[in-house]
């Protein structure tokens, strides 16, 4: 059984989702709740799975940390507000990092108007309060922001990073020349691991072949070695490309090569040690503001 390193639960009603087009994304159009993904774990082999932010939203973080002592849920990475002091912020997790809950935070860099949000003074001070936390900061970047995230990286060499689908590779284009070197770029930095996710929906949702995925991956085993890559399903957004168990069963085609201890890294090892996770479900939450979700 394996552990997901990336998914996601949405109730849009309370984190709205407004990228989703219903016209082009029909499997995408409804809420993803902890039972979905429960089913989605059985389907593809998944022991639980690490719950990642889909919004800029402290309450989409407290409603995922409400689920956290479910052994479904390996751990969460949510949000916090970079354009302000993280101390205060993040003391209002102190239980939730205590416990393992709370592993790490992201930001939708890649949707935010701002092109030098990665460059400004509160993001590097930032990311100094998570390191001193103990949290890892996920990327989730277009493939022309990736240069600029490895000189991040290379600055902040206490803070842990993962690269989230491998930077989004333009697979659907086939122009990836830019994006495999800066990609080297990023690996060259010892404190990033990175998730083999989400490679399916940068394809051609519904002519990619295994072949080209393959590429991806061989790149990126070749630049950062099995001991830094992660498996993660990006469900259920995968679903716009496939089903529950399509990327896990590919990924573990495409790595028979390997010997089973790299196999067994990718597939869970890497992520509980990158993560920090618990070898059980997360310990019950005690924090103030956060309840369980009917």
């Amino acid at each position: 059984m394996s552990i997901d390193a990336h998914a996601h639960l949405w109730t849009r009603s309370r984190t709205p989702q407004p990228w989703i087009d219903p016209a082009q994304m029909p499997a995408l159009d409804k809420d993803f709740a902890l039972a979905e993904l429960v089913a989605m774990q059985a389907a593809a082999g998944v022991s639980s799975s690490v719950l990642v932010q889909t919004a800029n939203s402290e309450q989409e973080t407290r409603d995922f940390l409400a689920l956290a002592a479910d052994p479904a849920v390996a751990g969460v990475v949510g949000w916090v507000d970079f354009s302000a002091p993280l101390a205060p912020q993040l003391e209002k997790y102190d239980g939730a990092i205590a416990s393992g809950a709370l592993v790490g935070v992201r930001h939708l860099v890649h949707q935010d108007p701002d092109p030098q949000w990665m460059s400004r003074p509160s993001v590097a001070a930032g990311l100094k309060e998570l390191a001193a936390a103990g949290l890892t900061f996920d990327l989730v970047l277009r493939p022309d922001q990736l240069a600029a995230a490895a000189g991040l990286v290379r600055s902040n060499p206490d803070t842990r990073f993962v690269l989230d689908h491998l930077g989004k590779p333009p697979l659907a284009s086939g122009d990836v020349a830019a994006w495999r070197a800066d990609l080297a770029e990023m690996a060259a930095q010892p404190n990033v691991a990175a998730k083999l996710s989400g490679l399916t929906t940068e394809a051609d949702w519904e002519a990619w072949t295994t072949a080209e995925l393959g590429d991806a991956v061989d790149h990126a085993l070749e630049v950062f070695g099995p001991e830094r890559l992660m498996f993660g399903t990006d469900w259920p957004v995968a679903l716009l490309a496939g089903t529950d168990a399509t990327w896990p069963r590919v990924l573990a085609v495409l790595l028979e090569g390997l010997g089973t201890d790299a196999q067994q890294a990718i597939f869970g090892g890497n992520a509980r040690r990158v993560y920090k996770l618990d070898p059980g479900p997360c310990a019950a939450l005690a924090i103030e503001g956060i309840e369980e979700q009917p």
